[in-house]
């Protein structure tokens, strides 16, 4: 049974992600598009990917081009649609320089990469990043989740991350509730 594109757009929408705006300078022009499909990779070399559409008029911009991962906040929703093709005039976008190029202001985080490799990857194309520099702030997440933008919740405040734990070993201990750790 072949798995139609929509029924699987659908079912993937099921899995929440963040959102970036992936930004890239082209001579004095800085350009962006909206990414939920980022993910790392690596930890040693730090590698992250990002999928691109191959019909993403920033996609050739891309290729073999430095490039910074604006990790959005909860308040950064009107970004996510003017970089996904749907421009609002009205919107500041609050360009700034950042030590890898143009990003926007006022993000979650910013993860600046130059150029590893590029894959094909079907419809799309997988860039993979070498990080040269990092940064983030306490703040929320924009998540994409169905078709939709919301942030989190559930998890207000967290005081360390996961693998801090100091649970049972085995176990991790997930903001009050105990997890159960897969074996490596």
């Amino acid at each position: 049974m072949a798995v139609e594109p929509g029924d699987l757009r659908t079912c993937l929408g099921h899995f929440a992600t963040g959102v970036t705006v992936i930004t890239c300078d082209e001579g004095e022009q800085v350009h962006g598009l909206t990414v939920n499909s980022f993910t790392a990779v690596s930890l040693s070399p730090p590698l992250v990917l990002v999928s691109i559409d191959r019909r993403a008029k920033a996609l050739d911009k891309l290729r073999s081009n430095r490039f910074t991962v604006n990790v959005l906040s909860s308040e950064q929703a009107a970004h996510a649609q003017h970089f996904a093709g749907r421009p609002d005039a009205a919107l500041d976008l609050g360009w700034e320089e950042g030590p890898l190029g143009g990003r926007l202001r006022n993000c979650l985080a910013y993860v600046g990469c130059s150029p590893w490799r590029d894959y094909d990857g079907g419809d799309h194309v997988l860039f993979l990043g070498l990080v040269e520099q990092i940064e983030w702030c306490p703040s929320k997440p924009l998540l994409f989740y169905r078709g939709g933008f919301g942030s989190l919740s559930t998890f207000d405040e967290i005081e360390r991350p996961l693998w801090e734990s100091d649970a049972t070993p085995g176990w991790m201990n997930a903001g009050g509730l105990v997890v159960p750790q897969l074996e490596p």
